[in-house]
Parts: structure tokens; sequence; C-alpha cells
């Protein structure tokens, strides 16, 4: 066997699931198949990682336009940006996109937690993840759920107010040992209740 093909069975049966008499195999094809086919397949190969490259939002497999490398799925504006599916590999997230069922964003974490390999929590890229949450509407989610928090605690009060929540809210001062107030600020009446209702932690 020359030694160019040596070369090229010693580098294919580097390749995942392949082994020598596979690649030894694979090389012999190639040199009596069609050779339009040999030629493309090298070219492609030649210029894969200058064209092909992970999406820096999300891991995935993207081709690289103007210096960029953005994935069709984080370009599709069809997408969920509130629902994100974290996967172990690329190879994952081909496989749920093959299923049809997944209608959000990915974020491929390219490794798992592996002791006896080495890897640990600080291996694994979760800053770039709650990056990408926080690009993706995270914080805005997280207010919006705060506001309605708030606008819920200010109904409560409301209601206590308009039904004699302020007897309650003076009982529970009492027996905290602090003096309750009752009466709105805004009530021209407030004034003069504020000095009958107040009551002395004695």
């Amino acid at each position: 066997m020359s030694p160019k093909v040596q070369r090229l069975v010693k580098l294919l049966s580097r390749l995942p699931g392949v082994g020598e008499k596979t690649a030894q195999r694979y090389v012999l094809w190639l040199l009596t198949a069609d050779e339009a086919l040999a030629r493309s397949l090298g070219a492609e190969l030649t210029v894969l990682r200058d064209e092909v490259g992970p999406c820096e939002r999300c891991g995935n497999v993207a081709e690289i336009r103007e210096g960029r490398a953005v994935c069709e799925v984080c370009l599709d504006g069809k997408r969920d940006a509130k629902v994100l599916c974290v996967v172990a590999r690329v190879h994952d997230l081909m496989a749920i996109e093959r299923a049809g069922s997944m209608r959000g964003r990915y974020f491929v974490l390219g490794k798992l937690l592996s002791p006896l390999e080495g890897i640990g929590p600080e291996d694994l890229p979760l800053g770039r993840l709650m990056e990408r949450r926080r690009g993706d509407g995270g914080d805005r989610g997280d207010a919006a759920q705060r506001g309605r928090r708030g606008n819920g605690a200010a109904a409560e009060a409301r209601a206590r107010a308009a039904g004699g929540g302020g007897d309650a809210h003076r009982q529970r001062g009492a027996s905290r040992g602090r003096p309750r107030v009752r009466g709105s600020h805004h009530d021209g009446a407030g004034a003069r209740g504020q000095a009958a209702d107040l009551e002395s932690p004695l």
C-alpha cells in the first residue's frame, strides 16, 4: 500500500466508529468510484472548518456568515424564546428536531458531569447558559412575575382597607408590641383617626 493511502487510512480510522479495516475500505472505494464524488468530498472537507462552526448563541452547528456563526434555529423568529431546551450534545439537538415536537430554542452544553473523566461543574458553560437565558427575556419574565406579585399584594391591601382589615392590622401590631395606626394619610379624618386609634404597647 502506498504511503499516501496509508496516511489517509490512518486519518479515517481516527473517526468515531471507524476502524482500520473500515477506513481502508473507504479509501479503496473512493479511488475506484466516481472521481467527481471523491473530489467534491475533498473540497468540502477542505473548507469545512472555515465555513462551519459552533453557533455563538446555543452551540449548535452553524454556517459562518460575515464572521459570525448563528444557526438556523436561533435565526428562526417563529421559535418560542420562552422555552429553552438544554442538551448535552448536538446529536441530541438533532434527534429532538427530527421529532418535530420542540418549537423553542436550545443550548448545547457540549459535555456532562463526569467525575471519572475529571469533568466538574466548573467545566460546564453555565455562565453562557445564564447569559442566554437573560438574552432570551429571562429577566423580563422575572420582572413581569414580580410585577404581578406586587399588583396582587396591592389589591389585597386595598381589600383589607375596604373590609375593615385595619382592625386586624392593629391587633397584629399590638401582639408584636408595636403601636399601629389606622387611617389613610390621604383621608381628611386620618389625622384624627390616628390619634384615636393609637394603641400603646403597654
